[in-house]
């Protein structure tokens, strides 16, 4: 597949997915740009080692900072700030394992990173599990002949 296809498929799942898809695809690219920048940690040419480490890790630091700044502080209650508190720790933390080129520092935001987006791909599953359960199947409505299946009108 072209690049031209793959960047149109892309652009189309993001402006059709849910809230919920669209957190996951933020963690899943900063995650993304945190292994690539681990990677690059076994590169021996010093160009190429600098530059991948410090492309990756600042695209993972612009969708952290995303990430805070999508926060609704104000209505998100104890959760949001404490959110907050945690990707400006990312954030710092990113800058200096970018700065210092630290393995270990890395390692540790795609680490707890990683642990984050398990968590909130659960949720997502449990509130989807949950909402399909609570949601009943349509029944045959009261005065329908039987074994004739409701049909929608989109009229009324």
């Amino acid at each position: 597949m072209n690049s031209a296809k793959v960047k149109a498929y892309k652009v189309a799942a993001v402006r059709t997915a849910t809230p919920a898809n669209l957190l996951l695809m933020l963690y899943d690219g900063a995650i993304n740009n945190l292994a690539k920048a681990l990677k690059a940690f076994d590169y021996e040419d010093p160009l190429e080692f600098n530059l991948t480490i410090h492309e990756s890790v600042t695209k993972a630091q612009a969708i952290v900072r995303e990430l805070n700044y999508s926060l609704k502080v104000e209505t998100g209650g104890e959760l949001a700030q404490n959110l907050v508190r945690l990707y400006e720790y990312f954030d710092n933390r990113m800058q200096e394992g970018n700065i210092k080129k630290n393995r270990e520092i890395i390692a540790e935001v795609y680490t707890r990173m990683s642990e984050l987006r398990e968590a909130w791909g659960q949720t997502y599953e449990n509130m989807m599990d949950e909402k399909a359960t609570a949601a009943p199947l349509p029944t045959q409505p009261e005065g329908a002949p039987a074994g004739e299946t409701p049909s929608l009108s989109l009229m009324g």
